[in-house]
């Protein structure tokens, strides 16, 4: 069995070995998520640095490997995520560049996304999953957003604001705001804050909204109609709304 092969079976086979590194590449990126604001309390330690180096290796092991299982590897390598990936690296591996290049690494959050070719598989082995799915997207968008602002306003106001000493002042300023509580302790001055605190307002009040809606209204199922093709429908429907054939949806007893 050649390189190539091995490596198909961890990305494109439907195994047991491809779906535990699935699911472990989910986690790996959660992961980084939460190292992205530890380690904003320790810049230019030297166990920061080593962990940098190895998290770099492993992103470009990832990175490597999907590149040559791809069956068109220069939109894989240069497309969007892998600049994302290489944007990451760089800022894992070239500790030359300077602190400066922390924020890139939030760029790696967005693998999170990319994940979603999970979907299936999180559907199959997770009942919670296949039951709430609106959900668990509505809160990771929210979180998502959440983090990436946070790391915009600690990147932009560390070291010219002295209210926002690390990630956990940006995280304070970013919930504060984007709930429109704005307490005034921390403000982001000038023309730039202010259009930064403008846009982190707008549209977390309306992931906020969004997440409101689907926590308080009844889940839709997922389910095909034979007829017209409409894919949601209420828990109880016996009819298809949109064209009115008979439904034999499968709840599962839970409905």
């Amino acid at each position: 069995m050649n390189m190539r092969s091995r490596l198909a079976r961890l990305y494109d086979d439907s195994g047991v070995v491809s779906r535990r590194y699935g699911y472990f590449l989910l986690a790996f990126d959660a992961a980084m998520i939460l190292y992205v604001v530890i380690s904003s309390f320790f810049w230019g330690s030297q166990v920061i640095e080593i962990i940098d180096l190895v998290l770099g290796l492993f992103i470009a092991f990832d990175y490597t490997a999907r590149v040559i299982v791809s069956r068109n590897r220069i939109r894989t390598a240069f497309g969007f995520w892998g600049l994302a990936d290489l944007i990451v690296m760089l800022s894992l591996l070239a500790p030359i560049a300077g602190e400066g290049f922390a924020f890139l690494r939030v760029v790696r959050t967005f693998r999170l996304l990319r994940s979603y070719h999970l979907l299936r598989q999180l559907r199959n082995d997770f009942h919670y999953f296949r039951r709430n799915e609106a959900t668990v997207f509505a809160v990771i968008n929210l979180a998502l957003f959440i983090f990436v602002t946070t790391a915009l306003v600690f990147e932009t106001q560390h070291g010219n604001n002295p209210d926002i000493q690390h990630y956990a002042d940006a995280l304070y300023f970013t919930v504060t705001t984007l709930t429109t509580t704005g307490f005034g302790d921390i403000t982001l001055p000038g023309p730039t804050g202010r259009l930064l605190s403008v846009v982190i307002m707008i549209f977390g009040v309306s992931l906020f909204v969004r997440l409101i809606q689907v926590l308080f209204r009844p889940p839709k199922l997922e389910y095909e109609c034979p007829d017209c093709g409409l894919f949601l429908h209420e828990p109880d429907a016996i009819h298809c709304k949109h064209c009115g054939h008979l439904l034999h949806i499968p709840n599962e007893g839970a409905y």
